[in-house]
């Protein structure tokens, strides 16, 4: 995306027509249905579908509510999504979003777990996983620059991204640890150099390039967002009962010990103690459900997340294929239920993870709301935002080792992979090419190379 080149455009283009809520239905519908390529692809696609096409949040307006969702334990993206339901249509066009964000992704996990565990490792499947990894590798390459581009406006904000790259590939830094750094830098530059940190160090360019939004900078805050004490505490009592009703049914069904009502505890945990989105949650998930609980093989994992990343929804999604998996084999209902056991296990686990992140947007959302013009509020969140452009790229980097060394530097270079990469970033950077197509030609052209090779 080249906005340098982009003419001022803003005269000729009509406001955006008011939305219906369920216009924006068939919207989120769509969405859980094309959002691949983890958090960062998907919240290229939301600002290429909603800033940039629909025109229904203006970019720096997208950025603030992306900043908060950043700072949030949760997949990003699906809270992102549930953020500007919410702001357009109230309680319900957040639960909408956020909820048919991660449905789609839910049903299909469930059915290929169950091809997964029941019938092996089919050549074909391989094959299709063979051309998709380096598919996925070249989306998050072109999903940095997008971001990036977009986010480090000055040399400032460049150093920011620099160093939290440096911090996580070479130092092993963990998230909040840079999330935390990142956020003071923001607010000690938003005091001593203001005009680097003016939201996201000048996005006034977005609305030449993109045109008047429906949920403008300048559109006064609805009356449904603005924060009240009185909707603040009914929130938390609804998603305490939320949490305490499953969870207590669990227990006295199969005990604090049972399968079910361990991950549920888990995947609660998992929801609020782990920072970052899904890269940052997958290695404490990974820890639980391999190495403490058992519930599954190191193998296993990895399939998981080839997998979760190769299905549309939020890539932490693989805890439905993690749930199914540990309950099928376990035999939770029986050997003659053992998929009804993984299926409700895959249902049980995603609720427990993704109920923290409705709340966190219902009742936060009305405090991101108020600040979105307030220095002292947005340069931390800038700084954070320009931090995760530095994790996004040290991600691509971590893929692009797996998928073209498969057995380590020592080992082999995989040349047909080198070449799927390549050609995906042509498509994706020169052509243009949606991520969809992407994924299903480097599909196509990974099974033809891996019958070939075998």
């Amino acid at each position: 995306m080249s906005e340098t080149a982009a003419p001022s455009v803003e005269p000729d283009l009509p406001r955006t027509e008011p939305v219906s809520l369920f216009q924006a239905f068939l919207f989120w519908l769509k969405l859980g249905f094309i959002s691949f390529g983890g958090p960062a692809g998907q919240i290229s696609i939301m600002h290429q579908e909603l800033v940039e096409r629909r025109r229904w949040i203006s970019e720096r307006r997208f950025l603030h509510a992306l900043n908060y969702c950043m700072l949030l334990p949760g997949p990003e993206a699906q809270q992102l999504a549930t953020y500007i339901g919410w702001l357009m249509h109230r309680t319900w066009g957040g639960v909408i979003a956020g909820v048919l964000f991660v449905l789609p992704s839910l049903f299909i996990l469930i059915a290929l777990s169950w091809v997964y565990i029941a019938f092996g490792d089919l050549p074909v499947v391989a094959g299709l996983f063979y051309g998709i990894k380096p598919a996925v590798t070249a989306i998050v390459v072109q999903a940095a620059h997008r971001i990036g581009s977009r986010a480090l406006k000055n040399n400032l904000l460049w150093a920011i991204a620099a160093a939290s790259f440096v911090a996580i590939f070479a130092l092993n830094a963990p998230f909040p640890l840079i999330v935390l750094g990142a956020a003071l830098l923001g607010y000690l530059g938003g005091r001593l150099v203001p005009e680097k940190f003016s939201v996201g160090g000048g996005h006034g360019a977005a609305k030449q390039s993109f045109g008047p939004a429906l949920i403008d900078d300048d559109t006064p805050t609805p009356e449904h967002a603005r924060f009240r004490w009185s909707h603040l505490v009914s929130l938390a009592a609804i998603g305490s009962l939320l949490w305490l009703l499953p969870m207590g049914l669990l227990t006295a069904l199969y005990g604090w010990e049972g399968t079910l009502t361990q991950m549920g505890w888990f995947f609660t945990k998992a929801a609020l103690l782990t920072f970052g989105g899904a890269y940052a949650v997958l290695p404490y998930v990974y820890q639980g459900a391999v190495g403490h609980y058992g519930w599954l093989t190191p193998t296993q994992m990895i399939d998981g997340l080839a997998l979760g990343e190769t299905t549309p929804g939020p890539l932490i999604m693989v805890v439905a294929f993690v749930g199914f998996i540990g309950a099928y084999v376990q035999q939770v209902f029986g050997a003659d239920q053992a998929f009804l056991a993984g299926a409700v296990a895959a249902s049980l686990v995603t609720w427990f993870t993704f109920l923290p992140s409705f709340l966190f947007i219902l009742a936060g959302g009305p405090l991101v709301e108020s600040t979105h013009n307030e220095l002292r509020f947005t340069a931390p969140l800038t700084g954070i935002t320009a931090a995760v452009v530095g994790v996004i790229l040290n991600l691509a980097l971590f893929f692009g080792y797996h998928v073209l060394w498969p057995e380590g530097f020592s080992g082999r270079f995989d040349w047909p992979s080198a070449l799927i990469a390549l050609a995906a970033a042509i498509a994706l950077f020169r052509f243009k090419r949606g991520v969809i197509q992407v994924l299903l030609a480097c599909a196509l052209i990974g099974l033809v190379v891996h019958l070939l090779q075998n």
